[in-house]
């Protein structure tokens, strides 16, 4: 094999390892409540982030040394990046990969060029699939780099834009059923609006809906097995994208009658950015049924843009598992780190140090909440806080026997309600922070 990293292949040393270079929680066959925990954490490297990122910011161009690469958007660049990222992703153990269509193979002069050059790498991509074993989470279509995406894709005021959209999502998905793709992403990175004073929102929110409509369609047409996922985010870089939350995508979803057909992947920073913790966000989707895949990263309390960082809060990593346990895991999704190392951190090796020290902090976030699930004390607080919910009055509310009327009559003749218990929110932390150490 080609060699770019001067790097063994990563392996798992235990908890007293001092070596950075090798895994002290991620033992992918270690078993954590029954199964591997390579099949509870499923990880995914992102192409864009990984092999397409130059450490650029808002403030200052790239400064990653990367040998490999020459600078160009070229075809035969891209092809090479495809020897790159499986030899990386063999040494660090990762099962799968996710792209964006003009990330994996340049975009041509036109429409006809562009599909040339991903048929390219694509054939080069299936390939490295089946020599080692790795394979394809989710793909998904840019709709949004590109200035002809400057008022949006499937909302822009410009209905060739919608047209060309269409096209390119059309091919995307014929690929990533090339490919096996077991998953495809849905991200309106500017399906939204900069004023309203120039928006008809309406009008662009049915035309989100039929576009959506349109790909559950031609999914079913070519039999693309595989699951749909829309990964909201509230802004940035529009001011207001339609895709703000799960909430809103539920509501969007149900007002098109596009429930049954599309689940959630649920991005950390995305979800700071609107407002709300991941643990809000992943327990508003499990809750429905609707938490498909996880795209692993984090923000920074300091800023207020989308840093993308590598998730190493072990808090947040055990909220985030013991949410993905409670449902029974993510069935064909995984946690896809959507990251990308800081504009500091310019080697090579330094991605070896990234992703390694996230799998550890995801794997010790499931070893905290299998721990937590195994005792039962969280749970046992917490039922018997919604304890009047079981018997009496509150069972005959939830199994919907009870009246305005019949609930009137029954404070009649109480008087006044059973005065409430203590949240004991303290409490809750406290025991939570047991289990982290």
């Amino acid at each position: 094999m080609t060699q770019f990293f001067d790097v063994p292949k990563i392996k798992y040393e235990g908890p007293s390892s001092k070596n950075p270079l090798a895994f002290r929680h991620y033992n992918a066959d270690e078993l954590v409540e029954g199964k591997p925990m390579k099949e509870h954490l499923r990880f995914a490297v992102a192409w864009w982030h990984t092999f397409c990122g130059t450490g650029s910011d808002p403030f200052g161009p790239g400064c990653a040394v990367r040998p490999w690469d020459d600078g160009s958007n070229s075809l035969e660049m891209a092809l090479k990046k495809v020897d790159v990222a499986f030899e990386f992703m063999e040494k660090l153990g990762v099962p799968f990969y996710c792209f964006h269509d003009r990330d994996v193979a340049p975009e041509g002069k036109d429409l006809k060029e562009s599909n040339k050059n991903l048929d390219t790498v694509v054939a080069k991509l299936k390939e490295a699939q089946d020599r080692t074993g790795i394979k394809l989470l989710w793909g998904t279509a840019n709709l949004f780099s590109n200035k002809r995406f400057v008022h949006g894709a499937s909302t822009s005021c410009n209905a060739d834009v919608f047209a060309y959209a269409a096209a390119q999502v059309k091919k995307a998905m014929e690929v990533t059923k090339e490919l096996g793709g077991v998953n495809y992403v849905f991200w309106g990175g500017r399906e939204g609006y900069m004023s309203l004073l120039n928006t008809q929102l309406r009008r662009e929110l049915d035309n989100l809906g039929r576009f959506l409509a349109m790909a559950v369609d031609y999914r079913n047409k070519i039999g693309l097995d595989a699951q749909f996922l829309i990964e909201p985010k509230p802004k940035e870089p529009t001011t207001h994208q339609y895709d703000s939350d799960c909430a809103a995508c539920m509501a969007f979803l149900k007002t098109y009658g596009l429930e049954k057909e599309f689940k959630f992947n649920i991005e950390t920073n995305h979800a700071t950015l609107a407002g709300h913790s991941m643990g809000h966000e992943l327990a508003y989707a499990s809750s429905y049924g609707m938490l498909g895949s996880i795209d692993a990263n984090r923000g920074d309390e300091l800023l207020g843009w989308d840093t993308d960082q590598f998730p190493t809060n072990l808090y947040t990593n055990a909220q985030v598992m013991l949410a993905v346990l409670g449902q029974g895991g993510l069935g064909r999704g995984g946690l896809n780190f959507d990251a990308k190392v800081r504009r500091d951190s310019f080697e090579p090796i330094d991605l070896f140090y990234a992703h390694i020290g996230a799998m550890d902090a995801f794997a010790h976030g499931l070893k905290i909440a299998a721990e937590i699930r195994k005792d039962g004390v969280l749970k046992e607080m917490t039922e018997k806080r919604y304890a009047s919910w079981e018997s009496g009055v509150g069972a005959q509310i939830s199994e919907g026997s009870a009246s305005f009327e019949t609930l009137e009559k029954y404070m009649l003749e109480k008087g006044e309600v059973t005065p409430n218990a203590s949240g004991r929110q303290e409490l809750f932390e406290a025991v939570f922070n047991r289990y982290i150490g």
